[in-house]
């Protein structure tokens, strides 16, 4: 039934269709807020997620009388995982909300000179900064002195992981010259190097894999022994302020700047941009570099400059009016489909895989993507022998988007599963409907 309304357009709900999928998604988005934030382990690409949330969004503006007390909405990732002791947040972190395209980043520049009453000929200047895909963190300095460290948990509490943050050379342990009170707050990541080398020695060891560096990261971080994330290659990059003293910088450039003097990692690629059309020159400059980076990134995030502006523009429900975060498309690639293989579950399932000439996509090498299942073979009419585009969705799960026909070898046949278990040689059946 969710499936089916969510088919339906926002305009085509009755109030009753409306609550009941309001309903469902907060339901499913707290799943996959838990999926993500506390277990490391998200079950759907990041275009899914941001399209739940979307949709939730427009239903809510068409009916605001249904909005719900517990509305993704009003919520900023999951609630901290067991096994660690809670910090309440000095100030909330909060999420961003998303920018798809120019129109988006457009009507963001255009929301803010309304909101502030600017005149047609102020600048409004922006500083973009890439997206890191890691752990968010804060970091709390008490008379230079580092006293704590959190995750941002469900942004009013977070997880106490400061033994294991001190573990990491990158962050300082005190710092000179800083506001007595001090909270940094940054991003926690792996580099493509490290995940690498990691996923190796994992490998080699006999132990768990990580599906990608964020997810390597994050597990890393969340360890109750903090031995274990001392011998894991950690790094950071400082990007705000939570609760300070004293304010010590006008503008975000400054911030940064600040940061960066106080001996934090600040992320070398960032760019002040004075109107719309600097702003998409820089997005795609950074997407074109984006394979090329030493570390995975998602998007851009476009900050205000103006700290006084920043104050003035606040925030609505879990985002601040004066950021937002412009995500890049899914990754994608050009390879050859060299063979069809079948993995046998762990229930008999047989489930068809793509095994392809190695290529690397967004950073990461890419040989295998699953085909899901018969019906989705014989929709894309996938053949050994292809030349197909490959995308990791998510920048997680490696899939195949489509095949290039016009580059079909002459001699390919369709691909038909198997009648007999590959394993062990009994009847392979299609229960209807499966």
């Amino acid at each position: 039934m969710h499936d089916d309304l969510r088919a339906t357009p926002v305009e085509d709900l009755t109030p009753l269709d409306a609550a009941v999928e309001l309903a469902a998604l907060a339901k499913d988005i707290a799943e996959h807020d838990r999926r993500y934030y506390q277990d490391d382990a998200p079950a759907v690409s990041d275009a899914d997620y941001d399209a739940l949330r979307h949709r939730n969004q427009v239903i809510e503006e068409r009916f605001p009388e249904l909005i719900r007390a517990d509305s993704p909405s009003n919520r900023v990732g999951a609630a901290p995982a067991q096994g660690f002791s809670k910090i309440l947040h000095a100030r909330p972190m909060l999420s961003l909300a998303n920018a798809f395209n120019a129109e988006d980043v457009t009507e963001f520049l255009q929301r803010i000179r309304r909101f502030l009453s600017l005149a047609d000929d102020e600048p409004v200047v922006v500083v973009a900064e890439t997206k890191i895909d890691g752990l968010s963190v804060s970091l709390r300095y008490v008379e230079g002195e580092l006293v704590s460290g959190a995750t941002r948990g469900d942004g009013e509490t977070g997880e106490d992981i400061t033994r294991n943050l001190k573990t990491i050379a990158e962050i300082p342990q005190t710092i000179v010259g800083a506001p007595a009170v001090l909270e940094v707050r940054g991003e926690i990541f792996m580099s493509k190097e490290d995940f690498a080398a990691l996923n190796a020695a994992q490998e080699a060891a006999g132990e768990k894999v990580f599906a990608n560096p964020r997810n390597a990261a994050a597990g890393s971080l969340r360890q109750l022994d903090a031995s274990i994330t001392a011998r894991r290659p950690l790094s950071l990059f400082a990007y705000a302020t939570g609760e300070v003293s004293e304010e010590f910088a006008d503008s975000q450039w400054g911030l940064l700047d600040a940061l960066a003097g106080w001996g934090f990692p600040v992320n070398p690629e960032r760019r002040r941009c004075a109107d719309v059309i600097e702003i998409l020159e820089n997005y795609d400059r950074i997407e074109a570099l984006r394979a090329d980076l030493p570390y995975d990134i998602d998007g851009m995030v476009y900050k205000v400059d103006r700290m006084d502006w920043q104050r003035r523009l606040g925030q609505v429900s879990r985002a601040p009016r004066w950021a937002i975060a412009h995500k890049f498309a899914a990754e994608k690639a050009q390879t050859v489909l060299e063979k069809i293989t079948i993995q046998v579950g762990r229930t008999g399932t047989l489930t068809p895989v793509a095994n392809l000439r190695p290529v690397t996509v967004g950073g990461v090498v890419v040989s295998r993507a699953t085909l899901h299942n018969e019906d989705e073979v014989a929709r894309k009419d996938v053949r050994e022998g292809d030349t197909v585009i490959i995308q990791r969705a998510g920048d997680v799960i490696p899939q195949v988007v489509s095949v290039i026909v016009e580059k079909r070898p002459r001699e390919s046949q369709a691909f038909h599963m198997p009648e007999v278990c590959p394993e062990c040689g009994s009847s392979a059946v299609r229960e209807e409907g499966e």
